[in-house]
């Protein structure tokens, strides 16, 4: 037996896509409905015996050990402000003012290079030499320069 198909006017790739979408007015109808409601979750609580506390993270940082730090001391209970002075700074006093301890004591930390350096204290704008130095040398203004040696 043989069939006869009648030809149709569309192609039957177009005829295949037509029927796959649903008409304009059932396309309407699915976007024109409710959107589902989402079912609230019941949470549960789970009791801590301790608190965790919040850590921050820990930065690790090699700091080069201080070389070379001399403990500059001075005792002088009328002083209102003491500084350092010497080759190690250029002779500036305002470059190493010296923190009081009470009690009319004075004390500075200052890294110095290694070498043969000439210092002075100033106290309430005075130079005066270190009472407590090893060594002192004539300075060319008549006066005189205590001495400090760093060994390296």
């Amino acid at each position: 037996m043989i069939k006869t198909t009648k030809k149709l006017k569309t192609t039957p790739a177009k005829t295949e896509v037509n029927k796959a979408l649903p008409a304009k007015a059932e396309t309407e109808k699915v976007f024109a409905a409710k959107p589902a409601v989402a079912k609230p979750v019941e949470a549960q609580l789970i009791p801590a015996s301790k608190p965790t506390p919040i850590q921050a993270p820990v930065v690790l940082e090699r700091k080069a050990a201080p070389k070379n730090v001399v403990s500059f001391q001075l005792v002088k209970p009328e002083a209102k402000s003491v500084a350092v002075a010497g080759s190690f700074n250029e002779w500036k006093p305002e470059a190493t003012p010296l923190v009081s301890l009470g009690n009319g004591r004075w004390k500075g930390d200052l890294n110095v290079k290694p070498g043969r350096h000439e210092y002075l204290f100033v106290v309430d704008g005075q130079w005066l030499p270190d009472p407590n130095a090893k060594e002192s040398v004539a300075n060319p203004f008549g006066g005189t320069n205590s001495v400090l040696i760093v060994s390296a």
